[in-house]
């Protein structure tokens, strides 16, 4: 007998129920009880309320081995579709660890690869839910060609489209490549993990005993590898760090950062920057104070807190305008520039260019790293993709010298030769090939070892050499410099700057692409 139409919506409307349920209420039970949601309830908490559009609902796999074609839950194992972010569209996809431990096959990648494609054509960030056992292997082949087709989009959206993913429970083998492409990785504290071997598989090859936190956890990645960009306390606070980064970026790589009405004066002076370099050119003193007495209401969103810490990278507003802030940090390694500091400070600077997000760069740094362990692990290579970055940038380019700039370090760091538009300094930068002794026991050796008293002679010659070159005029006078300030006028200054560049064009020779040390 013919269904009515209220029978078909009546059976639709079941079907819609069953597909809520994923892989049933117990799995769901477990999930909570673990501390953590469900993919739905992770999509409901990120987007504005009533947004999300799903697509690929009633997606199912099609293996028939090892009995699967007997276990068909609708959806395949992920959520998938398109909402709005305080009114802003994004594509979103959210594996569900209820169906096939989240598990990814041939399907559930195509769902994946819709939205991806979708995201593209459409430009509108990605952000990616991830909760996954890896591949699923009843499906063999066919799940390692739907990782492949999602790499291959990630890959393709780079640059395109921002891209973020959460990690939200363990995430490992081939399913972390993806995540590793896109542009931040946020992990939350306990929860999450990522590997290419887990634990066991680590032991029986190596011998090594490492639990799942000291391997992959989010303190590990976000401290020693450098993998994973925010940490949260848990999903909640995972969310608000989602939420606030998208604040700051573009829809696409066509437009610009949304600029917002300050409250803050963009004239505003702050006196308690003519006092925060230290007389002795040994002291530190901390970075983070000075760009938050510089930025919008002192509002720093810190990109890779816990990596690198000698250099600091995030998204600040200056006039309501997003900028990419980079800044050397005195109080960590005297500010110096070491491997992880210059690749996490390329990877950050080539990604705002790729968004039309104007640079910042605060300036105090005394050279590269020396040691065996920097020259043997390769300094000379990854000093030089900061070094690229910069030079490749054509977003307005600001930078600050507040006290040290030394050596290959100073071209680096954005400077004028390398393209830099506006380049100020502070009273207190110094500008040379080395530090004052180094250079006076350099030029002056000879002269040192013949006088009567050497250390005294070694005095005069510092002093003199600091009067002379220890300074920023010689480099202003040279137009190396666009002006000296007062430390105190730093904030109108760099927004007076920031307005000028503002329609500014540039761009590089014709080419596919460069060759990026990597």
């Amino acid at each position: 007998m013919r269904k009515s139409t209220q029978q078909r919506i009546d059976e639709l409307k079941k079907k819609r129920e069953e597909v809520k349920l994923g892989g049933g209420k117990e799995r769901i039970e477990k999930i909570h009880k673990a501390g953590k949601l469900t993919a739905r309830e992770r999509v409901d908490l990120l987007l504005d309320k009533g947004s999300f559009q799903e697509l690929g609902v009633f997606v199912t796999h099609r293996c028939q081995d090892f009995g699967m074609d007997k276990h068909k839950i609708v959806g395949d194992g992920v959520v998938a579709g398109h909402g709005t972010i305080d009114g802003r569209r994004v594509f979103i996809f959210a594996q569900d660890f209820t169906v096939f431990g989240g598990t990814m096959g041939e399907m559930n990648a195509k769902k994946i690869c819709r939205i991806m494609d979708l995201a593209m054509e459409n430009g509108a960030p990605i952000i990616g839910l991830n909760d996954s056992g890896g591949a699923r292997i009843q499906e063999g082949v066919a799940s390692l060609g739907g990782y492949a087709d999602v790499f291959l989009r990630n890959t393709l959206a780079s640059g395109v489209v921002p891209q973020i993913s959460a990690i939200l429970g363990p995430c490992a083998g081939g399913a972390v490549y993806s995540p590793a492409i896109t542009d931040f990785i946020f992990m939350v504290k306990n929860t999450s993990h990522m590997f290419i071997t887990g634990p066991n598989v680590i032991k029986a090859v190596t011998g090594e005993e490492v639990t799942f936190e000291e391997l992959g956890g989010a303190m590990a990645h976000a401290t020693k590898s450098g993998v994973a960009h925010f940490v949260s306390e848990d999903e909640y606070d995972c969310f608000a760090k989602i939420k606030k980064l998208l604040s700051y970026l573009p829809q696409n790589n066509l437009d610009d950062p949304p600029r917002i009405e300050s409250r803050d004066d963009p004239k505003r002076c702050e006196s308690r920057l003519n006092t925060i370099i230290p007389d002795s050119p040994n002291k530190p003193y901390d970075m983070h104070e000075v760009i938050r007495l510089v930025v919008d209401d002192g509002d720093f969103l810190e990109v890779h807190e816990h990596f690198a810490r000698n250099i600091i990278v995030g998204f600040a507003r200056l006039n309501g305008i997003p900028v990419g802030i980079v800044a050397n940090q005195p109080k960590v390694l005297a500010g110096t520039l070491d491997i992880n500091s210059s690749i996490k400070g390329a990877r950050f600077v080539r990604f705002c260019d790729a968004f039309n997000m104007p640079l910042v760069t605060f300036e105090d740094v005394p050279g590269f790293l020396p040691g065996t362990e920097q020259e043997w692990g390769g300094i000379i290579k990854h000093g030089a993709k900061l070094l690229y970055a910069f030079c490749e940038a054509t977003v307005p380019k600001i930078t600050v010298i507040t006290r040290k700039a030394y050596g290959g370090a100073y071209d680096v760091m954005s400077s004028r030769h390398i393209r830099g538009d506006h380049n100020i300094a502070w009273p207190t930068a110094e500008l040379a090939v080395m530090g004052v002794d180094g250079a006076v026991n350099i030029i002056h050796r000879k002269e040192i070892e013949k006088a009567p008293d050497p250390e005294k002679a070694r005095q005069a010659f510092v002093e003199d050499f600091e009067e002379k070159f220890a300074n920023p005029y010689i480099a202003a006078s040279l137009a190396y410099l666009d002006d000296v300030i007062i430390p105190e006028e730093t904030r109108p200054s760099i927004i007076r700057a920031l307005e000028m560049l503002m329609d500014k064009r540039q761009g590089l020779p014709a080419k596919k692409h460069g060759n990026i040390p990597l």
